[in-house]
């Protein structure tokens, strides 16, 4: 018997989770994944944005500005890289320089603090790689980027530091209210809770309907994306958007916080909320879209493709509340863009929610917000490095060639609390794999020292998911 579950580990769920071990409860958090931030989480624009584009006296108006001032505490405490590198909005025309203005009127709204428009001198002179006949631009200096997944990842360790039981490979079958508690079916067996929070993210509005009517509708969007090599990452300095036009908002052009390039994303409403294929249609939309940004990306440079699917609500905005059909049960729903920006203010949102109705809640403590350190191997000064190979000389074994991860990075992260078991998860936290050769030359490398660390046979290691398997035999004898 829990007092609370929070179902869903992505950055929604992880936000919510950490704040809930703030108080004295009994927490578990569930996933029907092999690994925490499998769904949106993982396949978005990793963007925190500045938070002029929502509407205002909307949550995601609200919460986006919010939750953006919040990430620099959030992430010095997880020790998750961040950078607010800003962004803008770029404008090729007079029409799309209204748009870009209505921008800005926007953002004062919304109270987003230093914005400029600049003028095309200014544009050339801050990115001189962007398309000359640009006019001119929306400059948003608060803007950020993060890697979503490594933060869900910190999160849930966290919470997990905190107290809180975290369960993956658990999906949610049925859900039955009691008088004073919710009994949830599971593949993993039963869980009973006094309280449920929903961040099922795709998946959030069949949850919901296990314990009441239909309200809302989640609609898969599935967005594409590129990425291309390090080589090419500071191509832009910023996060560059395009005007939004009646055609539709463009794709971006950005850094990533690692140092390589993401181009993306188109939209496409589907009905499937597990299609997560790449098609050629949707990389060569990014493609030619890119081209009004600036014609100097070079494709050939790409490393990977992926596919994401936003949770597009039909309302038009956050659902956060509670269920009016089951008391106790919490809506954190429709969390599309700018939904990771939002996140720590959509999770002390949600937990007002929870105060509201449970208003003897006692302080945990205990809580202690800082995460412990990351070993960041090749940041380190070559004194520190000999340090620490001296300490333990597993971190002086390099196993990822691309990304100059060693061992002892791997085996940390396997062990601790939220840790990785799946090749996938280890790339995620760690990013042996995230370089040019995608894995390559390192994934039987992590492979064996997943099989060492967990004790398992090397055999039921896979690549992300169970159905994921890589190997089902040995080849020779030895």
């Amino acid at each position: 018997m829990y007092d609370v579950v929070v179902i869903g580990a992505g950055i929604a769920g992880t936000f919510i989770a950490r704040e809930l071990t703030k108080y004295d409860l009994k927490i578990v958090l569930i996933d029907k994944d092999t690994d925490i931030s499998n769904g949106t989480t993982k396949a978005n624009s990793a963007i925190v944005h500045a938070g002029y584009d929502a509407k205002d006296r909307t949550l995601k108006g609200l919460l986006n500005a919010k939750g953006n001032a919040m990430y620099d505490k959030a992430c010095t405490e997880l020790d998750v890289p961040f950078k607010r590198i800003g962004s803008f909005v770029i404008a090729t025309n007079e029409e799309e320089m209204e748009s870009v203005r209505d921008l800005y009127d926007r953002g004062l709204k919304n109270n987003i603090p230093n914005m400029k428009i600049l003028t095309q001198e200014e544009v050339r002179e801050m990115e001189p790689n962007l398309n000359k006949d640009i006019l001119g631009a929306l400059y948003a200096p608060t803007a950020g980027i993060v890697s979503p997944w490594e933060l869900a990842v910190a999160l849930a360790e966290n919470a997990g530091d905190n107290g809180c039981e975290i369960k993956l490979e658990t999906e949610v079958t049925n859900i039955k209210k009691l008088d004073d508690k919710f009994v949830i079916d599971t593949d993993n067996g039963q869980i009973e809770a006094k309280y449920v929070f929903n961040c099922a993210g795709v998946y959030a509005d069949k949850i919901s309907e296990m314990v009441g009517e239909k309200t809302f509708e989640i609609i898969p969007t599935r967005g594409q994306y590129n990425i291309l090599d390090k080589s090419v990452g500071s191509l832009v300095n910023h996060v560059i958007f395009q005007a939004p036009t009646k055609a539709g908002k463009g794709v971006l052009v950005a850094p990533t916080v690692h140092g390589n390039l993401l181009v993306g994303p188109d939209a496409e409403g589907l009905d499937d909320k597990e299609a997560l294929e790449t098609t050629t249609n949707g990389i060569s939309f990014i493609r030619e879209k890119s081209k009004k940004t600036t014609d100097k990306i070079d494709f050939r440079k790409t490393i990977t493709s992926f596919s994401g699917l936003r949770a597009k609500p039909s309302t038009g905005d956050f659902i956060i509340e509670e269920s009016k059909d089951a008391s106790g049960f919490i809506n954190v729903a429709g969390i599309e863009s700018p939904g990771l920006s939002a996140a720590p203010a959509i999770a002390e949102y949600a937990i007002d929610i929870f105060k509201n109705i449970n208003p003897e809640l006692r302080e945990n403590k205990e809580f202690n917000p800082n995460r412990k350190h990351i070993i960041r191997f090749m940041e380190l000064s070559d004194e520190e490095k000999a340090e620490i190979i001296k300490k333990d000389s597993r971190y002086g074994t390099i196993i990822c060639r691309c990304e100059n991860i060693t061992e002892g990075e791997i085996v940390d992260c396997i062990n601790r609390n939220a840790g990785g078991k799946t090749v996938d998860a280890i790339k995620r936290r760690v990013r042996p794999g995230m370089g040019r050769c995608q894995g390559g030359f390192c994934g039987p490398r992590v492979m064996e020292i997943l099989a060492r660390e967990l004790k398992e046979d090397i055999k039921n290691i896979v690549k992300d998911s169970r159905k994921s398997y890589i190997l089902t035999e040995e080849t020779k004898q030895a």
